[in-house]
C-alpha cells in the first residue's frame, strides 16, 4: 500500500475537525457582541417601575420600584433600614421579620408593591424616641443575643407574638382553646418564636427576656 494514501483519510478528517471548530468558536464569539447590542429595553421579562407609598415607622415614603422588589430589599436598598436583616432569603431564618399593621411577617417572602399604604414596623421604629421597647431592654437584661445577626427579626416576632398570645390566637401547644388569652409558657413561646432562628442558639436567654416583656415573669 502506498504510504501516502493511508495517510490521506486522517489527514481529510483533521481538516474537517478544524474548519467545524473554527466555525463554532465564531460563532460563540459573535453571539455574546450580538446580545450586549441588543437595546435593554427589548428584554425578555422587563417590566415597567411601579410606584408605592410605604408608610415605615411612622413616616411616609413615595419610591418607584421594579414591582419584583421585596418588601426587604425596599427597606434595605431604597431606605437605608438596615436593622431587618438579610440572612436566608427563602423565609426560612426570620432574620427579616418585620410588623405590618401589628402582624409579623417575613420581609424577604413579600413585594414592596403589595404593601402600599399599610402601617410598616421594623426595628428601628419600635423604640420611643431614647427609651427602648421593653423587648429590646429585656433582651439586653438577658443577653438574649450572641452575635446580633437575627436580633432584629426575634425581638420584632416577639412584638407580633405577644400580641397574638393577648389575643388569644391559639398555637399548636395550646391545651385551652376557649381562652381569651394564651399563658406563655416556655413551650408556647418556643413554639411560637419557632420561625426565628438563631445560629448562636440563645434560645433559653431569648425566652427569658419574652417571658419578662410579657408580664409572666420578674
Amino acid at each position: 500500500m502506498d504510504h501516502n494514501q493511508s495517510l490521506t483519510p486522517t489527514l481529510e478528517v483533521s481538516r474537517r475537525t478544524v474548519i467545524e471548530t473554527g466555525t463554532t468558536a465564531l460563532l460563540l464569539t459573535a453571539l455574546p457582541r450580538a446580545a450586549l447590542a441588543r437595546d435593554p429595553s427589548d428584554a425578555v421579562g422587563s417590566l415597567p417601575s411601579a410606584t408605592v407609598e410605604l408608610s415605615v415607622n411612622g413616616r411616609s415614603h413615595a419610591l418607584t420600584l421594579d414591582p419584583r422588589t421585596t418588601l426587604l430589599d425596599a427597606l434595605r436598598e431604597h431606605l437605608a433600614l438596615t436593622g431587618s436583616k438579610k440572612g436566608c432569603d427563602h423565609g426560612q431564618c426570620g432574620a427579616c421579620t418585620v410588623l405590618i399593621d401589628g402582624r409579623r411577617i417575613n420581609a424577604c417572602l413579600t413585594l414592596a408593591v403589595m404593601h402600599d399604604g399599610q402601617s410598616i414596623t421594623t426595628i428601628e421604629g419600635l423604640a420611643n424616641g431614647e427609651t427602648m421597647h421593653p423587648l429590646q431592654a429585656a433582651f439586653v437584661a438577658h443577653d438574649g443575643f450572641q452575635c446580633g445577626y437575627c436580633t432584629s427579626g426575634q425581638i420584632c416576632s416577639a412584638a407580633g407574638m405577644l400580641a397574638e398570645a393577648r389575643n388569644g390566637m391559639p398555637s399548636y401547644v395550646t391545651d385551652d382553646l376557649a381562652h381569651p388569652a394564651t399563658e406563655l409558657t416556655d413551650a408556647e413561646i418556643r413554639e411560637r418564636m419557632s420561625g426565628n432562628i438563631c445560629r448562636c442558639a440563645a434560645y433559653p436567654n431569648i425566652v427569658a427576656a419574652i417571658k419578662q416583656a410579657s408580664g409572666t415573669s420578674t
